[in-house]
């Protein structure tokens, strides 16, 4: 059997990654387990895996400033709390399939999950718990992939994986671009300099300084965690 490529991994997961693809917002409970059951594979290898979940199928901030009218740091803060709503029933999902898991908020709630604390979260996961981690960085004006960047940094993960709807990073959305071209291998300066969206550019700036890879690739397709964790070629590696 082959022997996983990494440790320790922040699994990064858009909100979007919740919908499914029946749903066009809130969370799909199926979509939700379909996700926990690969997660649960990975830590059956002894991966310590950590998650970092988005919150645009609930709210997004940047955008729905323009549609409600709210202001930028206003609804940053929603988007925030639409990620704990997702942590929770990522939790919930992996629990009832005989995960331990925690959630972990860069702002404090304690009736619901535990605060951040990164000495805490690194025992969580030598002891095999998966740790979702949820609220962002805690501040407005920053995303989700920058969290995951400084979480990963924090925690000392060896990779972040993103997991996307399509297979990894293009010249262009190729679900509206047909020619689009598929990368395999991108620099993180190429990113910067090519302006590709794989993560923002504050969170691909903190992965260079820290020589911490990513690898793009589409969690629709079962069994992709797996098979990034092991090192099998699929998706875009940034490094």
């Amino acid at each position: 059997m082959k022997k996983p490529q990494f440790k320790r991994i922040v699994l990064k997961l858009s909100g979007e990654a919740l919908l499914g693809v029946k749903r066009e917002h809130g969370i799909d409970i199926e979509t939700c387990r379909v996700i926990a059951l690969q997660i649960k594979e990975i830590v059956q290898m002894g991966v310590e895996v950590s998650v970092v979940v988005g919150g645009g199928n609930i709210f997004r901030g940047q955008e729905n400033e323009r549609s409600f009218g709210v202001e930028r740091t206003v609804g940053d803060y929603m988007g925030m709390l639409a990620t704990v709503i997702n942590g929770l029933a990522l939790q919930d999902t992996l629990e009832r399939i005989g995960v331990p898991t925690r959630v972990m908020t860069a702002i404090e709630m304690h009736q619901i999950a535990e605060p951040y604390i990164r000495r805490r979260a690194m025992r969580h996961l030598e002891k095999g718990r998966v740790v979702i981690f949820a609220a962002g960085t805690g501040n407005p004006y920053f995303t989700t992939d920058t969290a995951s960047a400084l979480r990963a940094t924090e925690i000392k993960a060896e990779v972040i994986l993103k997991a996307t709807r399509v297979d990894g990073v293009y010249s262009a959305d190729p679900l509206k671009v047909k020619n689009a071209k598929k990368f395999s291998k991108l620099s993180y300066i190429s990113v910067l300099r090519k302006g590709l969206k794989v993560m923002d550019a504050a969170a691909i700036s903190l992965c260079m300084d820290n020589h911490l890879p990513i690898i793009v690739f589409n969690l629709l397709k079962p069994g992709n965690i797996k098979r990034a964790v092991l090192g099998e070629k699929i998706g875009t590696v940034v490094s």
